[in-house]
């Protein structure tokens, strides 16, 4: 097939491949580049120098600033990073060191590679630059010296800023900087998993252990980007970068630069194919915000864990690759690479090999590194104590109160008459049947409450209820003095008698 022909198939491709995301994106054409990493030959490129957010494949131009100061002499690998109360706040993907937390710029290397911490990245940022802009500017003056041309840097890991942006282009030129830079590190970026005491963590990286010859480099996601990576891979002696941006999901990215790879490696760098430097730049003036169609709110927020391509394809997978085969004369694997989501849905890649993990640790080795983490521990357990105690004395506290408040009610309760909702605060009482000529019977009152209202106690014009019930009103003075009324009468006869006839009056009446 003639490079006409090629190339006029590849291009209808990148048409067809402008709806990303499963056709959300109308306007917008993911970014996708195959470049010889020893000759700088591109062998595909597609929207290669658009701007684009870089999410954590950010980091590996932190890593780029910092190896060339261990180049320089500046620090070294056993330099110590300390943790400052910024760094700490950083939203994950992070280690959760606490403030203070301190470790060598080797172990922070290979956190940042494998885990993506933002935490650990801010922290190399702030120490090696003495701010994160003094960082930033480090970063803009080493891109711009390695011919890095799309690329504006603030921050060392790459959560979301809107002044920060790379293209594809950028990217590989940078991966490619790092290959020949800094030889000696390659290793750096091909590291399976790593383990931080009982914690082993694996590379977000899902294409190593999975696609055969994957060495390196570095994934990204943010909701704005999408799901990007930075890839090489290694075959008979040839390597090759292959750069994917603005994929809905770490699955279908790492499926994608699986098929470019399997593109790249069957295809020679000819004279005519052209350089990462003769690329043309780019008519875009400003990264697409990719955010309503890789994070839509209806879906599980997605994360760039790689664990989606787990599974392998089987049968589904041979049935697409002979389908496009059999549909066109181009390479299937850069069909496969340009298609959009749904013809994607039955691929994954095989499972992943076991994990490596090398151990990396807090402090300037190893055994410091262990006490440290000894001591921090315990750390956490007395204050995961102190919390189970002060709780638990919160909670007796409550239930004293409650119990308190429940005795209280409880004897207000009993000293309180039960009283009909329909009575008043004051009833008559009758003490006695009154007789003719008694006075009248007084209204005794009976309490409501313990303590009534005074204002109606004063209303009232009867005496307490204690003295109304005494003797006195019910005494039988009066009954005995009404029939007693007509002594007076025969008194007066008697007035006028001497004392012996007194006398002998009395004893008759003694008598009657």
């Amino acid at each position: 097939m003639t490079n006409r022909l090629l190339s006029r198939f590849v291009l209808g491709l990148a048409a067809s491949a402008a709806l990303v995301a499963g056709g959300a994106a109308h306007a917008v054409t993911a970014p996708m580049l195959v470049v010889d990493v020893d000759s700088g030959k591109v062998l595909h490129a597609q929207a290669a120098t658009d701007p684009w957010f870089p999410a954590s494949i950010t980091k590996l131009m932190t890593a780029y600033v910092a190896l060339d100061m261990v180049r320089q002499g500046k620090v070294s690998l056993d330099s110590l990073i300390t943790i400052s109360a910024e760094a700490a706040s950083e939203p994950p993907s992070k280690m959760g060191f606490k403030p203070g937390t301190q470790l060598t710029l080797d172990n922070a290397l290979k956190i940042i590679m494998v885990k993506s911490a933002n935490d650990v990245a801010h922290a190399i940022g702030e120490n090696l630059g003495g701010s994160i802009e003094g960082f930033s500017a480090m970063m803009n003056e080493a891109s711009a010296r390695i011919g890095m041309r799309e690329s504006r840097w603030t921050n060392p890991h790459g959560l979301p800023d809107s002044r920060q942006y790379t293209s594809a282009r950028d990217m590989a030129v940078l991966g490619r900087a790092l290959t020949r830079d800094f030889p000696n590190s390659h290793q750096l970026f091909s590291i399976s998993a790593i383990q931080f005491g009982r914690s082993v963590m694996a590379n977000h990286n899902g294409l190593l252990g999975r696609y055969a010859g994957a060495d390196g480099m570095k994934t990204g996601f943010i909701c704005s980007g999408g799901f990007n990576v930075v890839a090489s891979a290694t075959r008979n002696g040839r390597r090759i970068i292959t750069v994917v941006m603005g994929q809905p999901s770490a699955r279908e990215r790492d499926i994608k630069a699986a098929d470019l790879f399997d593109y790249g490696f069957a295809q020679s760098a000819g004279w005519t194919a052209p350089t990462l430097e003769g690329l043309p730049g780019s008519g875009v003036s400003a990264p697409p915000d990719m955010r309503p169609y890789i994070c839509d709110k209806r879906r599980p927020m997605p994360v760039d864990s790689g664990q989606g391509a787990v599974v392998a394809g089987g049968n589904a997978d041979q049935a697409n690759t002979q389908l496009m085969a059999a549909a066109s004369p181009l390479p299937s694997a850069l069909a496969f690479a340009t298609m959009n989501s749904a013809a994607l849905r039955n691929r994954a890649l095989p499972p992943r090999a076991p994990l490596q993990p090398i151990p990396v640790w807090i402090g300037r080795d190893a055994a410091e590194g262990a006490l440290a983490m000894q001591a921090q521990d315990d750390e956490e357990k007395a204050e995961k104590a102190a919390a189970r105690t002060a709780k638990m004395e919160a909670a007796k506290a409550a239930r004293e109160a409650k119990a308190a408040r429940n005795k209280n009610a409880t004897a207000a309760t009993k000293t309180r008459p039960a009283t009909p909702a329909s009575a008043t605060a004051y009833t008559s009482v009758e003490t006695s049947p009154v007789l003719a000529g008694a006075p009248a019977q007084k209204l005794t009152s009976t309490k409501a409450t313990p303590k009534p209202n005074p204002a109606s106690v004063k209303a009232q014009t009867v005496k307490p209820a204690a003295k109304p019930v005494a003797a006195k009103p019910v005494a039988a003075k009066p009954v005995a003095a009404k029939p007693v009324a007509a002594k007076p009468v025969a008194a007066k006869p008697v007035a006028n008698k001497p004392p012996a006839a007194k006398a002998a009056a009395r004893r008759t009446s003694a008598q009657d």
